[in-house]
This record gives structure tokens, sequence and C-alpha cells, in this order.
């Protein structure tokens, strides 16, 4: 039950994700920083998609993804297709890789030491959802606000 409220959250955020992109207006505001919005909603994006398929995709999906967590943060003017598209495949690594996890997986030790002790991989993955929660609120208010 938990694994598959899980995929429906990862789903459901991710879907989101994509609309939020698509919902910009004026392209460029999707790179736009302003006082104290110090991450574009684009780079908020280019974190996710990062961190999604290095913990998801490479971990349990067993992607080969290999993250570059400081260009999520200095890439910039990327166009909002191509970022839609690299949603999109996050999207279909993160099912896939779901896909493939029995509920009992989720008890299993997760394969990476992230808060300097072991968790488990059902832990790690609510985690994730709600990391991808947070972000996603944060593109949606930098679009309402910078959108222009």
């Amino acid at each position: 039950m938990v694994l598959e409220t899980l995929k429906t959250l990862f789903n459901r955020d991710l879907s989101k994700l994509k609309n939020e992109i698509e919902s910009y207006q004026n392209e460029n505001s999707i790179w736009a920083i302003d006082k104290d919005i110090s991450n574009s909603a684009g780079n908020l994006c280019l974190h996710l998609i990062g961190n999604l398929n290095t913990y998801i995709g490479a971990e349990i999906g067993k992607t080969g993804y290999v993250r570059n967590r400081p260009l999520e943060f200095s890439l910039k003017d990327i166009p909002k297709s191509e970022l839609i598209q690299k949603v999109e495949d996050t999207i279909s690594v993160v099912n896939k890789a779901l896909d493939n996890l029995a509920e009992a997986d989720l008890e299993t030790i997760y394969t990476q030491i992230i808060f300097e002790k072991e968790m488990t991989t059902g832990f790690f993955l609510i985690h994730l959802s709600t990391h991808l929660a947070y972000h996603l609120g944060q593109i949606n208010y930098h679009r309402r606000l910078l959108d222009f």
C-alpha cells in the first residue's frame, strides 16, 4: 500500500512540476531571480530532476545516471521545451524504478548514507516525495510572483 501511495504522489507532483513549467507565459521568467529569491524555477526544476534521477533512477533503477549537482544551480536559459522533456523523462525513470520494487523492499536499508545514518528505503522515498513537494511549492510561488 505504501509503495502504491508513493507512486501516486511522485506521478502527481512530477506532473504538476511539468504543468508549472508549461504555465510560464514568459519563458525568460523561468530563470528570473529577484531580491531574496535566489533560485530560479529553472534551477529548482533541474535540481529536482537531478535529485530523483540520482536517488531513485541510479540507486534503485540502476540507470547509470551521474549527477552534477553544481550544474543544477548554475545552468541558465535552458529552453522550456527541454525542461519539460527532462521532467517527462524523469517521470518514466521514477515509474520504472518504483515498478521494480516490492513492498518488502521499503523495509530494506537504502544503499547510501545520506543524512549521516542508515535509513530504510521507504523512509528515504517519503523524504524524496516531500522534497519534491517543497520545491514544487517554491516553483509555483516563483511563477506567480515573477512571471510577467
